[in-house]
């Protein structure tokens, strides 16, 4: 079996196809489409074959690979962690515009978003908390490859940070009701850090109304949602006492983050 054999017969989209081809056999994508005629070595077209058999049975690329880039990192991602995607890049952009030298991260999973910042602001004190003691090995993992000084906390949101406060709270907590048909699309992915009640809105009552005491005056809370949600966030901000409330969009132009200060 040659390169383009092996795309002809991988019967998963096309690009994927490619990615996990390149990734199975050390060759870069663009060799891949370059060198059609490149013969597989027998070891290497049963990885290329079985990488394509787990995509067709729904196991996304990123936990094929075990790798997943995020602000510029390449950071470890296993089932353990949910696998970061590109709308959350916009949590990371909106909390640099705003000036910090303390920062927790509520729910870091794979430590995506505590690591950007830390790498976008080395100075900064960064808190990582975590329910899951399997996410923070990765978390941790990603944290030594990059060399960067987190510190993580095991426990549920800020119960883990009691007494101390922040010049800025990011969470990009669970916010998919959990009788939303899109579930079924993401079962690889941990169910805990997907669902969070029937309106999908529990995790984040739950950080707002304890985050306006773990905040230093005048500093921010920022969380991502779902569509649809903002105004329902919008109004739990307010009717917590943060000022400034408002809401952001991602590039698809819908409300992605919404956020208040103290």
């Amino acid at each position: 079996m040659n390169f383009a054999e092996a795309l002809r017969s991988s019967g998963i989209d096309a690009r994927d196809a490619r990615i996990l081809l390149a990734a199975a056999t050390g060759f870069s994508e663009a060799s891949v489409v370059a060198f059609p005629e490149k013969a597989l070595a027998p070891e290497t077209e049963a990885r290329a074959l079985d990488f394509f058999s787990r995509r067709r049975r729904g196991e996304p690329v990123a936990y094929i690979l075990g790798r997943k880039e995020f602000y510029g990192l390449e950071l470890a991602v296993n089932p353990a962690v949910l696998i970061p995607r590109p709308e959350t890049e916009l949590l990371v952009e909106l909390a640099l515009q705003r000036p910090f030298s303390t920062v927790l991260d509520l729910g870091t999973g794979s430590g995506a978003i505590a690591l950007a910042l830390k790498k976008a602001r080395p100075p900064a004190r960064v808190v990582a908390v975590e329910a899951s003691a399997a996410a923070l090995v990765v978390a941790r993992r990603n944290a030594i490859k990059h060399a960067l000084d987190i510190e993580f906390r095991h426990g549920r949101w800020l119960d883990a940070v009691a007494g101390e406060r922040f010049e800025l709270i990011v969470s990009n907590p669970p916010y998919v009701p959990a009788s939303d048909p899109h579930l079924a699309d993401l079962g690889y992915e941990p169910r805990e850090a997907l669902v969070a009640g029937a309106d999908g809105l529990d995790a984040i009552r739950e950080i707002v109304l304890a985050a306006p005491a773990h905040l230093d005056p005048r500093g921010w809370l920022l969380v991502e949602h779902a569509m649809g949600q903002d105004g329902a966030v919008r109004e739990m901000l307010s009717t917590g006492g943060l000022e400034d409330v408002q809401s952001w969009p991602d590039l698809a132009g819908i409300a992605r983050v919404t956020g208040g200060k103290r």
